[in-house]
């Protein structure tokens, strides 16, 4: 069993995902847009250029998405990147915020070397984490 991401746009799915690409390192895969399509979809003929269905994959994660007219922001959920490095961290921070909304400032904390919460520009929650190693024994 897999379980993966599912995000949806108003609209900004395909500029979403080239921005991860450009600043996450994401890696390409599938993008159809409403046009593409073998079958008509419920979306009116404005949206032919929208995107149907893409996917890209961040790390190890896949992470898939679409336009859709009425799609709401995110509210209580976050995608979550772990960190491997501070200065990482605190890029991957400073991108996904240009743009976007602080929701918490990346500092230092009791559980981790950094950590903080930001709303990017395309109204996704994310959550920066650089985990503090555990001690030996915890």
């Amino acid at each position: 069993m897999k379980m993966n991401v599912y995000v949806n746009f108003r609209g900004q799915c395909a500029e979403a995902f080239r921005y991860y690409e450009a600043h996450l390192g994401a890696k390409p895969g599938m993008m159809m847009t409403h046009g593409q399509s073998p079958q008509p979809t419920q979306a009116g003929p404005e949206w032919k250029d929208a995107v149907l269905h893409a996917q890209i994959t961040i790390g190890e994660a896949e992470l898939m998405g679409a336009d859709i007219p009425r799609a709401e922001p995110m509210r209580s959920a976050y995608l979550t990147l772990q960190m491997d490095s501070d200065s990482e961290a605190e890029r991957v921070y400073a991108a996904l915020a240009d743009g976007g909304r602080v929701l918490m400032p990346l500092e230092e904390t009791f559980f981790a070397s950094r950590f903080g919460q930001v709303q990017d520009r395309f109204g996704i929650n994310w959550m920066i984490l650089r985990q503090r190693p555990m001690p030996a024994g915890s």
